[in-house]
C-alpha cells in the first residue's frame, strides 16, 4: 500500500538533498540555551520561517502529475536539538526518558565505538565548539543545545543569495533581542562563528560560475542515496528504487520502508520507529549525526600519484589509466560517478559513458531531460551477487561497504535484511577549497548530516562494522581506504592496505598497497533529533505531552 507522507510536517533536506535540489552555499549554527522560556520563544519565533518537504519545481525533471508545489525559497531553514539542548528547553522527563541512549551519550561519548580516539583522529583535534561534550554537557555553558542549518541558493558569480546573510543576521537579532540564547563560535582554524559550506564551483567560459557535484578527492558525490516508502511521487519513486532501494526475496527493488528514516512509520521489520517516544513529538521526525571531516587532498593525491605508479608497472597499465584505475577500485565508481561494478576496465568506462552521456548546454532542455535521467537511473542500477570475489569491484570499496547490496544475501536472488536495515541518508555539503597547491593543513572537507531512524543500528553499526572493520568484506581488520582508520596511534600495528582483486585469466597478479595513509580525519560533531512542525511547535508552547 501506497505511503503518502504529510510534507508539511517534516523538515526540508530529509526527503531530498538541498545540495541536489539547487542550494550549493551553506551555513551552520550552533547555540546554547541558558533560560528554558527565552529557548522557546526563540523557537517560535523562527517557526515560521522553518523550511518544510512539501516540494518546488525541479529544473532538471518535470513535476509529477498531482504533486503540491509551494514557492522556492532564496535560502532554505532546519533546525534541531541536541539531547542536552531538549533537557534546556524543558522538554519533559516523559518524553526524554524515550530517547535511545546513542543520542543521550552524544557523539564525544560514542568516539571510541565510531573511531575517534586515535592519532591524528583524536578527539583533541576537534573543532573547539564541539568539544563542550567531553565535559558535563548540563553545567558546560558551550555545550551545543541546537543547530540551525542555512542552505541557499547561488548568484551567477559565485556568492551566495542576499538572504543568507539577512536569516544569519535575524537569527542574531532574536538571541540579542531574546536573551539566555547565545550562538557558539569555535568552527573551523581559525574559529569562526559559523560553519561556512559551499558546493565546490566551476567557472565556465562565458564567466558564470556553476556548483558541480564534486567533494574535494575528486570524486562525484551524492549518487546512491537510499529511496523509501513516500519519499517521491509514484513512478519516479518506483524508478529510483531500481539500485537505490531494497533488493527482495524475489529478485526485485522496492522502495525501502519509511520508517528506517522518519519516525512514525512501519520500518523493515513492521515495527513502528521511534515507539518509545511520545508519538505526537516523535511522529515526521528523525535524528541526525552531524560530522564534519576534514579531507587530506595533498595526501590523497601523492598517494594516487605513488600508487597508481606501482600499479601500471605491475598491470602493464599507461599512468594516467592507473591512477584512474586505483581511484576508482577504492571508491567503488570511478571519478565520474560511473559504478566499477558496471565498468571495471578503461574501456568499459569509455563505453559507458558512450552510451549514457551526460546533458550538454547546447542540446535542447528536453533532450537534456532525457539524458540526465538515463544516466542517474544507469549509475544506481546494479548488483554485486554476480561478484562475490570482487574481480570488478573490490570487496573492501568504499561504497560497496556503505551500501552491500545484495552482497551479503545467502542467494543471488534473494534480498539482504541486513544490509536493509542498514542505510543511512547522506545530507551535507564541502567546505573550503582545494587548489592544486592545496596545503593538508587548509580547512577543506565534508559535513556529513546522516539522517536515519536509529543511530546505532544505522550510522554506528556501518561506521564502526563496514568503515572500519573488514570481517564482512572478507577482509580482516582491513579498513576502508577512503575514510577508515589507517592507523591507532601506538606506532606498532600492520600497515593499513587496500587489495585489488585480479581474474587469473587476465595473468596479471593482485595489486596491494600497504602503508594508506590518513585520507580523513574527524573534527567534531553530534548527535541531533530533527522535529516535525507539529513537535517543534510543542516545543516553542512548553506543551510537549498534550495529556
Amino acid at each position: 500500500m501506497a505511503v503518502t507522507l504529510d510534507l508539511a510536517d517534516i523538515q526540508g533536506n530529509i526527503l531530498s538533498a538541498y545540495g541536489k535540489l539547487g542550494f550549493p552555499k551553506g551555513r551552520v549554527i550552533t547555540l546554547h540555551v541558558s533560560k528554558p522560556a527565552s529557548g522557546r520563544k526563540f523557537v517560535s519565533e523562527l517557526l515560521p520561517g522553518i523550511t518544510t518537504a512539501l516540494r518546488w519545481e525541479s529544473r532538471r525533471k518535470p513535476s509529477p502529475p498531482g504533486t503540491v508545489e509551494v514557492k522556492r525559497p532564496d535560502v532554505a531553514v532546519n533546525i534541531a536539538f541536541s539531547f542536552y539542548g531538549l533537557l534546556a528547553l524543558g522538554v519533559p522527563t516523559r518524553t526524554l526518558r524515550g530517547m535511545p541512549d546513542e543520542f543521550i551519550d552524544g557523539m564525544m561519548k560514542r568516539a571510541p565505538m565510531l573511531g575517534d580516539t586515535f592519532a591524528p583522529n583524536q578527539k583533541d583535534n576537534w573543532d573547539e565548539v564541539w568539544k563542550a561534550g567531553e565535559h558535563d554537557p548540563v553545567t558546560n555553558p558551550k555545550t551545543v543545545h541546537i543547530l540551525i542549518t542555512l542552505n541557499a541558493q547561488m548568484k551567477d558569480d559565485g556568492t551566495p543569495f542576499p538572504a543568507l546573510e539577512a536569516t544569519t543576521r535575524r537569527i542574531e537579532t532574536l538571541c540579542q533581542t531574546i536573551g539566555g540564547v547565545e550562538i557558539l563560535r569555535g568552527h573551523g582554524r581559525p574559529a569562526g562563528p559559523y560553519q561556512e559550506l559551499s558546493a565546490i564551483t566551476i567557472r565556465q567560459p562565458d564567466g558564470k560560475v556553476v556548483p558541480c557535484p564534486k567533494e574535494h578527492f575528486g570524486y562525484t558525490d551524492a549518487i546512491g542515496d537510499p529511496v523509501f516508502e513516500g519519499e517521491f511521487p509514484g513512478r519516479v519513486e518506483r524508478a529510483d528504487a531500481r539500485g537505490n532501494g531494497a533488493f527482495d526475496g524475489a529478485g526485485k527493488w522496492r522502495p525501502l520502508a519509511t520508517g528506517e528514516f522518519v519516525l512514525g512509520y512501519p520500518d523493515e521489520a513492521q515495527e513502528t520507529s521511534g515507539t518509545d517516544i511520545p508519538l505526537a513529538f516523535s511522529r515526521n521526525g528523525t535524528f541526525m549525526a552531524y560530522r564534519k571531516l576534514h579531507q587530506n587532498v595533498a595526501a590523497f593525491r601523492s598517494f594516487l600519484e605513488t600508487a597508481g605508479a606501482q600499479l601500471a608497472q605491475v598491470w602493464g597499465l599507461p599512468p594516467g589509466d592507473a591512477g584512474a584505475m586505483l581511484a576508482g577500485k577504492m571508491a567503488g565508481r570511478w571519478p565520474d560517478g560511473v559504478p566499477m561494478e558496471l565498468a571495471p576496465t578503461v574501456a568499459d568506462w569509455d563505453k559507458f559513458n558512450k552510451r549514457y552521456p551526460d546533458p550538454d548546454p547546447k542540446l535542447d532542455p528536453k533532450e537534456n531531460q532525457k539524458r540526465y535521467a538515463a544516466r542517474e537511473q544507469a549509475l544506481i542500477d546494479f548488483r554485486y551477487n554476480g561478484d562475490t570475489q570482487g574481480l570488478r569491484c573490490p570487496l573492501t570499496a568504499h561504497i560497496r561497504r556503505i551500501n552491500t547490496r545484495d552482497m551479503l544475501a545467502p542467494r543471488a536472488a534473494d534480498g539482504s535484511v541486513l544490509n536493509n536495515r542498514r542505510r543511512i541518508l547522506r545530507r551535507g555539503l564541502p567546505y573550503g577549497e582545494s587548489p592544486p597547491d592545496v596545503s593538508d593543513a587548509a580547512e577543506h572537507g565534508v559535513v556529513m548530516l546522516i539522517v536515519c531512524a536509529s543511530l546505532f543500528r544505522q550510522y554506528e553499526f556501518v561506521q564502526q562494522q563496514w568503515l572500519n572493520y573488514g570481517l564482512d568484506s572478507n577482509a580482516g581488520n582491513d579498513t576502508c581506504p577512503i575514510v577508515g582508520n589507517h592507523a591507532t596511534g601506538t606506532g606498532k600495528e600492520p600497515k593499513a592496505k587496500f587489495v585489488i582483486a585480479s581474474d587469473p585469466k587476465t595473468g596479471r597478479p593482485p595489486f596491494i598497497v600497504e602503508g594508506l595513509p590518513q585520507f580523513v580525519e574527524t573534527r567534531g560533531g553530534e548527535y541531533f533529533f530533527v522535529p516535525s512542525m507539529t513537535a517543534l511547535r510543542m516545543i516553542g508552547m512548553g506543551t510537549v505531552d498534550p495529556t
